[in-house]
């Protein structure tokens, strides 16, 4: 079984965003890079379970620059066997689903796993994208994941209940909380790491589909207004004109 888990490179939580020329790119300087927790704790860890179960490799994709690999090392530490690098600056979502796709195209991976979004952009479109490339089945927002033979049943939750699905080999799908549980790197792996291969190719040529017109702050926010208990008309007036929840 050939598992390929596409893995993003995000802010940690705790990094103060700003914004360069002309607010139009992400100031990365004196930012902390992690790999994006739904990549890591959902899709690669339930990955790495699969393989110790069914046999088989798993390998971590990644799209960017030479500053990521730092973070597909954590990724390999976690247990992943080999990593790839997409050589290519990042645009847009459907330029890194190209790149993706094609990749794991020639590759012949059996799955292709994506967390269900990235915590910087939460845009949700690599990975249906990468299914529509590679003309495979997806499966979104998935919490279960099993697989038998050349066929995997998937659980999904939907409003009022679980959907419960199942796809033949290969398919693309997007890996949602309950999926697996988070692993800590230990030591054996983290120097493991250090030797397990890392493996650069070049981007196709694709154009991208997008521009940045610029970026914005939401707007601070405000101290907390208290309300006597009595004035019940004023406390409903700013619900309804200034918080805008009623």
């Amino acid at each position: 079984m050939k598992i390929l888990v596409c893995i993003s490179k995000a802010p940690d939580t705790t990094a103060k965003i700003t914004f360069t020329e002309n607010n139009t790119k992400f100031n990365e300087n004196g930012v902390q890079f992690i790999v994006n927790p739904y990549d890591e704790w959902y899709a690669l860890v339930r990955g790495l379970e699969l393989k110790e179960a069914n046999g088989g490799t798993v390998t971590v994709l990644n799209v960017g620059k030479a500053d990521n690999d730092p973070v597909i090392r954590k990724a390999l530490a976690i247990g992943a066997d080999d990593a790839v690098r997409i050589d290519a600056d990042t645009v847009d979502a459907l330029y890194v689903a190209k790149q993706i796709a094609n990749y794991a195209k020639s590759e012949g991976y059996d799955m292709v796993l994506c967390g269900k979004e990235t915590i910087d952009y939460n845009g949700s479109q690599v990975a249906g994208m990468v299914a529509e490339l590679m003309n495979a089945p997806y499966v979104s927002l998935a919490s279960k994941l099993d697989v038998n033979g050349n066929t995997a049943t998937i659980e999904r939750e939907i409003e009022g209940g679980v959907e419960v699905v199942e796809v033949a080999t290969p398919f693309v799908l997007s890996a949602a909380k309950g999926m697996a549980e988070a692993r800590i790197p230990n030591m054996r792996g983290i120097m493991a790491a250090r030797s397990k291969p890392l493996n650069v190719v070049a981007a196709i040529d694709a154009s991208n589909s997008t521009v940045v017109k610029g970026f914005s702050l939401p707007p601070a926010k405000s101290g907390c207004k208290m309300i006597d208990a009595d004035n019940v008309a004023e406390l409903v007036n700013l619900l309804h004109n200034e918080a805008k929840v009623i």
